[in-house]
């Protein structure tokens, strides 16, 4: 098979919107914290000749085609093979000073979701991998399916997909791995799930999808790193620098959302707490008291950018 075209199958979500709100023609130093296929990087590089990116991502094959992408461009893009959450350490080596922008787009790539073989999707009969760095050595989808309890699988499942049959398919997992037949490939799961789920003939989601997204989140340790992520990001902003990010389910935009109500100063501990714990800090103004979304128009050509949500905020000067 030959190697995917970036420019033809990646559309950057919400393109105008994070240009805009990055104040991308300006110029400067900016961070493209989830790379992918580099397309908001070329949009960032070419509203401005004095841009500088610095596009991080911890696929190796996305790293490759975005450097062939962006192969016009020169020294002012920099790319860097690591995880998001390793920006700090990132831009110490790089060593090109504080940015003045730094954006992620949360989504899964195209390039991931349409492989036949890296297990992000149901749409091939693939291994279940999911794990964002193949080369990682870390534990795929089918390795924690073959050693997690069934409380665990449950659990995660419940909690990160928000699938309410988290129990009966974790139940149906653990029979199958019981009887020597462990799950280990994508249709065999979504099959699976597909007989363990009640399907609303109204809902046009794949019974499968929660459960996916589930164990990307769990494989990839996703909600942990964006935490550790937003807080990194802050402090290597320069003063005035905006943090963008963009989200595609509730439970990331959750975070972000708290993380920069946090970091603007506004405590987020239970009401009957009596003393601040949660370390809010006013370090942050937030940019978008509601996330900015997609226009309809965007959503019709771009089916993936359905649920993505845009929120941003600027370091404070001093």
């Amino acid at each position: 098979m030959s190697s995917p075209d970036a420019a033809n199958i990646h559309k950057p979500v919400m393109p105008v919107e994070c240009l805009s709100i990055l104040e991308a023609r300006r110029g400067g130093l900016f961070v493209d914290a989830t790379l992918g296929l580099g397309g908001h990087t070329e949009l960032i590089l070419t509203s401005s000749a004095s841009s500088v990116v610095i596009g991080i991502d911890q696929d190796q094959q996305a790293l490759d085609l975005a450097s062939d992408r962006l192969s016009h461009i020169g020294d002012r893009f920099i790319p860097v093979k690591g995880n998001f959450s390793d920006i700090a350490q990132i831009l110490a080596t790089v060593r090109k000073g504080s940015p003045v922008g730094v954006l992620a787009d949360l989504g899964v790539s195209s390039l991931q979701l349409d492989s036949e073989t890296r297990g992000f999707s149901f749409r091939f009969d693939a291994p279940l991998d999911m794990r964002m760095d193949p080369d990682s050595g870390g534990p795929t989808a089918a390795d924690l399916l073959e050693t997690w309890s069934e409380t665990e699988i449950a659990d995660v499942i419940y909690r990160y997909g928000e699938e309410k049959a988290s129990r009966r398919i974790a139940k149906w997992i653990v029979e199958r791995r019981d009887a020597g037949e462990p799950i280990r490939g994508t249709t065999d799961l979504a099959s699976l799930i597909r007989r363990a789920v009640r399907v609303d003939p109204k809902e046009r989601t794949h019974p499968a999808t929660r459960t996916f997204q589930a164990l990307r989140i769990a494989v990839n340790n996703e909600l942990k790193v964006l935490e550790t992520f937003i807080d990194d990001a802050e402090s290597v902003l320069a003063p005035g620098g905006v943090l963008a990010i963009i989200t595609f389910h509730s439970l990331e935009d959750r975070i972000v959302k708290q993380a920069f109500r946090r970091l603007a100063g506004q405590c987020q501990c239970p009401p009957k707490i009596p003393q601040c714990k949660c370390g809010a800090m006013k370090k942050l103004e937030i940019l978008t008291r509601r996330p900015i979304v997609p226009t309809v128009e965007e959503e019709r050509e771009n089916p993936r950018s359905k649920s993505a949500k845009l929120r941003a905020a600027r370091k404070l000067n001093g």
